[in-house]
């Protein structure tokens, strides 16, 4: 079966809680709203950061904004910061992986059309787009009703940091 990491799934979790906002949020904030621990949180901004999906500011009162709009960043993007270039196969063009038949496989090359395709369908999904089903059908079944802000429609499509 082929499925996002558990990391990429939070990480999007996360991505629409900091859309959610017009501040930025502590991983610690974060990890609170989210129910995810704070050692993943912290994980998960550092590749955020890396890939230009977040920013970060230090200090008091510091900590993460998204880097993009939600309309420019693509589940693809999301993939490609937590688990790397997004490559079905280990033949697919994107793959830094060698497969042990590679001399003598019948559809060497043949996988990229595939893994093409799948990468143009998650690079159409955007951030945006989850944040959008997530406000249609309330919030996360993991977040308690105590904490739940009501949700900023206007900040996500906008893109506020």
């Amino acid at each position: 079966m082929f499925k996002v990491n558990k990391l990429t799934d939070y990480a999007t979790v996360v991505l629409i809680e900091i859309a959610r906002g017009t501040v930025v949020r502590s991983s610690q904030h974060l990890s609170e709203r989210t129910g995810i621990p704070l050692p993943t949180v912290a994980k998960i901004m550092k590749n955020l950061n890396k890939a230009g999906l977040v920013c970060s500011q230090r200090g008091a009162g510091g900590g993460y904004a998204l880097g993009r709009k939600p309309a420019d960043i693509s589940i693809a993007d999301v993939i490609q910061a937590v688990e790397g270039p997004i490559a079905l196969t280990a033949c697919a063009d994107t793959s830094d992986e060698h497969c042990g038949i590679e001399l003598v496989c019948p559809v060497q090359g043949k996988w990229n059309r595939v893994n093409t395709a799948v990468r143009a369908a998650l690079a159409e999904v955007t951030l945006a787009d989850m944040a959008e089903e997530v406000a249609a059908f309330g919030l996360h079944p993991r977040r308690v009703a105590s904490q739940a802000a009501p949700f900023d429609t206007a900040a996500v499509e906008a893109g506020v940091k």
